[in-house]
């Protein structure tokens, strides 16, 4: 118990005698101090040892607590059981030493991460160092382990503690490219670790370390000659080896592969830029698979390893079948062959789910130096080339893969109808998530058809696909886009009558099938739709553009202006069939001097062409810039014949649009070009979602999606439009950095839907936004929904308010179906009835806005919302959560610092505005919708932002 403390007695302030005494108020009574010591070291397991230390100075009696506790404890954490910080501050030897010896049953020590730690005393300066915390250590008698992540302690611990455990993941935090000199670490045979993650290291051998169970090697220097002359792990489990600079000859690496067949429970290999002799693998197999090597394997990685054969993946493979479930295949080794042969063998993979073919490893595709600079500091010397994998290779894919799950393509130009990977005996039956990368040959109407055929297919990430084709390379005859760099002229010259490149040639596993030539956007031969013809003729005004409607042939159907909204018809003058296409509202750019169209061709005689090979360029300038190089001046003359004859031979129907094209910025070339019009078609009874990366689709059609619920497209520039037939649950929309996108239309399509949910669409445009014009449209709008318009101006971009929309914008759509599903409140609605009886601002609606700073960036909300202002300036209740950091000054609003945690409990805080409400006969909207744009690109220049 504390001291007793008596009431004093004051005298009264005049100091008389006769004055009233006046008793001083008891102070509060301690309650911490009047627990039994046993309770108090109960209290301090739920604490982080620094507080415990600081309590020490607070009372005698918690000193005591303290001092006990510490005297029986066995497992301390001095990083509380956050592994990632590094240990408090201030300590030196002498403290270090003064804490382990309170502690002389101490068991288990966690959390040794000095953020500094010296290499050696130094006398007369108190100093936190390596001989320091070693005597610390050894002055725990019954120590058995440490975690730490300082390389030259952990080598300090095994030499002069060899009986002590590294415990948990050993993982060195100063790890970089290229390897620091000063990072070394050398292994002992007596080493007792399991898990050892080295980066950025310099090691000189690795040793036979029989405790190892997982061992990760990132940019490892390995320093001997013969470094694995020794290397046997029987125990292994995991082995990781991704980019290392070890011996250049290819037989060191002998002693590796034999010691990992030794490690009968290894389950994941991964090599990565390992130069092991070709058919080394194959051999180690054949002598250790009936023992037992690699047969436990479920994760097989091969990744720029430089001398690897078929037979090495393929006998891993086959031994590995039983418990096999996640397959990457290096580009060399994505070939056909690899899986006929293994659909030969005969086997199953009962558990195999993920195959990556082309796997590229994120180190060489973030990597900004250089192959030559990679080899001087020491990485195997290698250049990969893509692979070359055609539709026949993935169709057997499934045939061997049957209950395949996961798939990824990458960078695979040779692949180019997927609806032609379904077969009776390969119908991707579990095929969950297809993602493709820079497979630039695939045509979009086969693998819209391919998606529509995939039973089970929940998401797809696209990145890289569907390339636009170059301004101008139509005209020409390139088949540019593609990144194969085949002249088309080739082609058409082969298959005259073959525009859509159905006939292939005979070694199509070999030669990769050129490209059909891109003949100013033209439209494949299936479709029976108008064409397009760009550059016609040339308009003088800079914000109205003519557009020229073709009459059709009785054969095909009649177009609807309105339905088409600025389609084009051309009746095809080179042959009997009619070909067909769907163009945008025109959107000229820029492109070389024009070349004659194929139509064209056989009336006008067209300049002779060197031969042409086309790099695989990302860059756009390049490719625009591309035909001007490669025409000569006398093809002008002819281009502007054809035009002429083209253009007199139907009549025309105008309509005037307005010009949302890039503005031309050559003068040498008069010659502008639509972009070549792509529409990706969505129709999957259980697709949940798409991802879009630099993709070039004009338009995203959803068809029929009745369990899809987010779209994101980042930095697709040519994108559009979007145009939702039936997609009910869509409730999230990401569109970022997408340059032509049609702001007015993607939110007409969007709020025009049934409301059955609440949305959020995130929009970072890259141009000035006309904020009245776009509130008039949202809240004039027929749109059934409460809406709220974010305009946020962090940059770079801060997500701390478009996360926190998502998780309260619900609960105010839940009062007002609450309200009018139980408590018979007037529900509003809004038609055109609606829209022509309030012509002026509000427009029958309760605007109100909000504005505020989140991390030094104002952002301003304008909305409808009800409940929201009530429910922002209410107290808190006692339902509050103070583990959010968030409130009212970090974000829009905080319902979890206020309590607010269901629509039950803030309906009792908002119960007048509810009143007020009904007896003004205002209803409400059972559902809302949030427009957040980010303005951090606006300028024009997109902003990096590692959240996209």
């Amino acid at each position: 118990m504390g001291p007793r403390r008596k009431a004093s007695k004051l005298p009264s302030a005049g100091g008389s005698s006769e004055g009233k005494l006046v008793l001083r108020s008891p102070e509060p009574k301690d309650y911490i101090n009047e627990l039994s010591h046993e309770v108090l070291c109960h209290i301090f397991r739920y604490l982080p040892m620094k507080d415990i230390m600081c309590m020490e100075c607070l009372s005698r009696k918690l000193r005591e607590a303290v001092s006990l506790y510490l005297r029986v404890i066995k497992v301390v954490d001095l990083c509380a059981g956050r592994w990632w910080e590094y240990m408090p501050p201030g300590f030196t030897d002498r403290s270090f030493l003064i804490l382990m010896k309170k502690m002389p049953d101490l068991e288990q020590l966690y959390g040794l991460h000095p953020r500094c730690l010296e290499r050696r005393r130094a006398r007369g300066y108190e100093a936190f160092s390596i001989p320091g915390v070693l005597e610390a250590l050894q002055a725990c008698s019954n120590l058995l382990g440490v975690d730490t992540s300082h390389l030259e302690l952990v080598e300090a611990i095994w030499n002069y503690m060899p009986q002590v455990h590294i415990l948990g993941k050993f993982r060195n935090r100063n790890g970089a490219f290229p390897i620091p000199a000063e990072n070394k670490l050398t292994i002992p045979i007596t080493a007792k670790i399991q898990t050892l993650h080295l980066i950025g290291v310099n090691v000189p051998e690795i040793p036979c370390v029989s405790m190892l169970r997982h061992l990760y090697l990132k940019w490892v220097r390995l320093t001997k000659p013969q470094p694995f002359k020794d290397f046997l792990c029987v125990n292994l489990r995991t082995f990781i080896m991704r980019n290392c600079a070890g011996p250049t000859n290819s037989l060191k690496y002998v002693p590796l592969v034999t010691g990992l067949a030794a490690a009968r429970n290894l389950e994941q290999l991964e090599l990565v830029r390992v130069p092991f002799l070709g058919g080394l693998i194959q051999h180690v197999v054949e002598d250790s698979w009936r023992s037992g090597g690699f047969r436990n394997l479920h994760t097989i990685v091969f990744g720029a390893c430089k001398n690897a054969l078929e037979v090495d993946l393929g006998y891993l493979i086959i031994t590995a079948a039983r418990r096999l479930h996640e397959l990457r295949i290096q580009p060399s080794l994505t070939k056909d062959g690899v899986f006929s042969a293994l659909k030969m063998a005969e086997l199953e993979f009962p558990q195999f789910e993920t195959l990556q073919l082309g796997y590229v490893d994120e180190f060489l595709l973030q990597c900004k130096m250089g192959h030559s600079e990679l080899v001087k500091y020491g990485l195997a010397d290698v250049i990969e080339n893509p692979g070359i994998i055609t539709d026949i290779g993935v169709k057997v894919v499934n045939e061997v893969f049957t209950n395949i799950k996961y798939l990824l393509i990458y960078n695979c130009p040779h692949l180019h109808n997927p609806h032609h990977w379904i077969t009776d005996q390969s119908r991707w039956s579990r095929l969950v998530d297809l993602t493709l990368v820079r497979c630039h040959a695939i045509k979009l109407e086969s693998f819209s058809h391919f998606i529509e055929l995939l039973p089970s297919l929940e998401f797809i990430c696209l990145d890289q696909m569907f390339r636009e084709p170059p301004k101008g390379c139509a005209r020409v005859g390139l088949s540019a886009g593609t990144g194969i760099g085949v002249s088309s002229a080739l082609v058409s010259n082969q298959n005259s009558n073959n525009d859509n490149n159905q006939h292939h040639h005979p070694n199509e596993a070999n030669i990769p099938p050129a490209p059909p030539p891109v003949n100013i956007n033209q439209r494949q031969q299936q479709q029976n739709e108008p064409m397009e013809i760009n550059g016609m003729e040339e308009e003088d005004e800079d914000d109205e553009d003519e557009v020229v409607y073709e009459e059709k042939m009785e054969a095909e159907p009649q177009i609807n202006l309105k339905e088409a909204e600025g389609e084009i018809g051309l009746e095809n003058t080179a042959g009997s069939s009619h070909q067909a296409g769907v163009s945008q509202p025109p959107d000229e750019e820029q492109a070389g001097p024009s070349g004659l169209s194929k139509q064209c061709r056989p009336a006008c005689a067209a300049a002779p062409k060197p031969p042409l090979v086309i790099s695989d360029s990302d860059s756009e300038e390049e490719e625009e810039g591309l035909v001007s190089r490669l025409m000569p001046p006398s093809s002008f003359q002819h281009s502007a014949s054809c035009s002429e004859d083209l253009s007199r031979a139907r009549p025309r129907v105008t309509v005037r649009r307005k010009r949302m094209a890039d503005k031309s910025t050559s003068t040498s070339d008069p010659v502008t070009e639509d972009d070549h019009v792509q529409i990706l078609t969505l129709k999957s009874k259980n697709l949940v979602g798409i991802t879009l990366t630099n993709c070039g689709i004009t338009d995203l059609v959803l068809k029929d999606c009745p369990k899809m619920m987010f779209i994101h497209a980042t930095r697709c520039r040519v994108l559009k439009q979007l145009r939702i037939e039936r997609a009910p649950i869509v409730n999230r929309f990401d569109f970022a950095q997408c340059k032509k996108l049609d702001m007015e239309q993607v939110l007409d399509q969007i709020l025009r839907m049934p409301p059955e949910r609440n949305r959020i669409i995130y929009m970072r445009p890259m141009h000035q936004i006309d904020s009245v014009a776009l509130e008039r449209q949202l809240f004039q709008g027929p749109y059934p929904y409460h809406i709220a318009i974010v305009h946020e101006f962090s940059n770079p971009p801060n997500i701390r308010n478009k996360v926190r929309i998502r998780s309260w914008m619900d609960t105010i759509a839940n009062i007002s179906q609450e309200l009018i599903k139980y408590e018979f409140f007037p529900e509003t609605s809004r038609t055109e009835e609606d829209v022509k009886k309030y012509p002026k601002y509000p427009w029958g609606r309760d605007i109100y806005t909000l504005e505020g700073v989140v991390d030094c960036a104002p952002y301003s909300m304008i909305t409808d919302f009800p409940w929201l202002r009530t429910l922002r300036a209410a107290d808190s209740n006692s339902y509050a959560r103070c583990d959010f950091e968030d409130d009212e000054s970090t974000t829009i609003y905080a319902p979890r610092r206020k309590g607010q945690l269901s629509a039950d409990i803030c309906m009792e805080t908002i119960g007048e505005e509810i009143s007020e409400r009904r007896q003004s006969k205002r209803g409400v909207f059972q559902r809302v919708v949030v427009l957040f744009l980010h303005h951090c690109d606006t300028p024009g220049e997109p902003v990096d932002d590692d959240y996209i």
